[in-house]
This record gives C-alpha cells, structure tokens and sequence, in this order.
C-alpha cells in the first residue's frame, strides 16, 4: 500500500512540475532548463518550415509541451497539451503559482511583464497557454 501511495505521489508530482513561465529564454537555455528539471519529458526533434519550435512529451503520453521560437531563437510562447484527466491537478497548480483573472485565466507578471495563461477545452485533452501580453 505504501508503494503505491508513493507511485501516485511522484506521478502526480511530475504531471504537476511543468508550470515555470519560459517565455524569453533562448532556445538552449530551454533545453538546458527541461533536462536539468524535467527528466520525465523526452525531448523529440520535429522540423517545420512554418514554425520553429521545441517539443516535449511525457513517457505516458499525458502530456506534451512546446516552446515556439521567434527567429532569433527567444521562446515567445508555451503550449502545454495535456490529457483532461490531469487537468484538475493543473488548475490547482496554475491558482497556487499565478493570479487568477477569470474562468480558466491566470495574470503572471515578473520582470516588469505581463503574461496570460488560460486553458482551453478539446473533446479529449486541455491546451494551457502561455503568452505576453499584447
């Protein structure tokens, strides 16, 4: 019993871990960020001659997150793809790190910026976003 109450712990608290606003880091230094603190993300190597941007996703396939990249390589903005039954666990941990603003809504501001990180429903999965504001 103590086993599995510990694998539902660590589960949720790497499912839970992502939500650090990397807006403004280079590419690299997202890279570095994700190896360094989120070893349950596996880095996958996608190119695109519209966008250019990182992808992460989770063993388990809960979840996926990409850093788009403006031309200089400066991540401008975050989109976290995650199964809908994470996303309670979500919610509290957007209300714990950010000001909520309204349904589904959350203000973070550092640095002398505004960021907005709302989520969005599908049929089978949630979209959080993280972008400047505009």
């Amino acid at each position: 019993m103590k086993f599995i109450t510990l694998s539902v712990a660590v589960f949720c608290i790497c499912i839970c871990s992502y939500s650090q606003n990397l807006i403004g880091y280079k590419g690299k230094d997202v890279m570095k960020y994700m190896k360094a603190n989120h070893k349950d993300m596996n880095y996958i190597k996608v190119i695109n001659n519209k966008f250019s941007y990182l992808k992460y996703s989770d063993n388990m396939d809960n979840q996926t997150i990409l850093f788009f990249l403006n031309s200089d390589s400066i991540c401008r903005s975050v989109r976290v793809i995650c199964d809908m039954s994470i996303k309670p666990l979500k919610v509290k941990e957007l209300d714990k790190l950010y000001t909520k603003s309204d349904d589904n809504k959350w203000i973070d501001k550092h640095d002398g910026k505004t960021y907005i990180i709302d989520i969005m429903d599908s049929s089978w999965s949630c979209v959080i976003s993280y972008e400047s504001e505009k």
